[in-house]
């Protein structure tokens, strides 16, 4: 079965990964945490209703259940077809939705000192994350090109996040 409608991101990189092999819901969801979770947010929910509309397709094929009644999923050539349609697009601009940005933009409506407290904890997590994506990187022997410049962006963003709250105002430190 063929179908020429295109495939949104989600769909696009449950098929990406399908590449690797067979893989159950769970499974997709997994790595799709693992790989691209530190920009992209796919909820198991999403798979799941994904998995669903690509089989519709023939995009995907269902295997037969297993172990905890799972069932894996495999790429059709169609899905071949349709992914390397997809991943050959022109990608488009970013865009920022970053909620506390959002919430800075709003500060002056918080109670004196909230958005200080706001700001620190967002600061702390945004350090986790820098930690966890550098213990990534020193532990990548293996990593392809391809993994690796993901990375390395991730890093860079994170760094540029954490030089970003270090330079902000210290009224918005202080919110008073």
């Amino acid at each position: 079965m063929t179908d020429d409608r295109s495939l949104n991101a989600t769909a696009g990189s449950l098929l990406g990964f399908l590449h690797r092999g067979p893989m159950t819901g769970w499974d997709l969801h997994a790595t799709a945490q693992a790989c691209i979770g530190g920009f992209w947010t796919v909820t198991r929910s999403q798979v799941y209703r994904e998995l669903s509309a690509l089989t519709t397709r023939g995009l995907v094929e269902e295997g037969h259940v297993g172990a905890r009644a799972q069932k894996p999923f495999t790429i059709t050539d169609s899905g071949r077809a349709a992914f390397a349609q997809w991943i050959d697009r022109e990608p488009g601009d970013a865009t920022i939705r970053h909620p506390l940005l959002l919430t800075t933009a709003f500060g002056a409506h918080l109670e004196p000192g909230r958005l200080a407290a706001i700001l620190v904890d967002h600061r702390r997590r945004h350090a986790e994350t820098l930690a966890g994506y550098r213990a990534q990187r020193d532990a990548s022997d293996g990593a392809s090109v391809f993994d690796l410049a993901t990375l390395d962006f991730g890093i860079r963003y994170e760094e540029a996040t954490l030089e970003w709250f270090d330079a902000l105002p210290e009224q918005l430190h202080a919110n008073s």
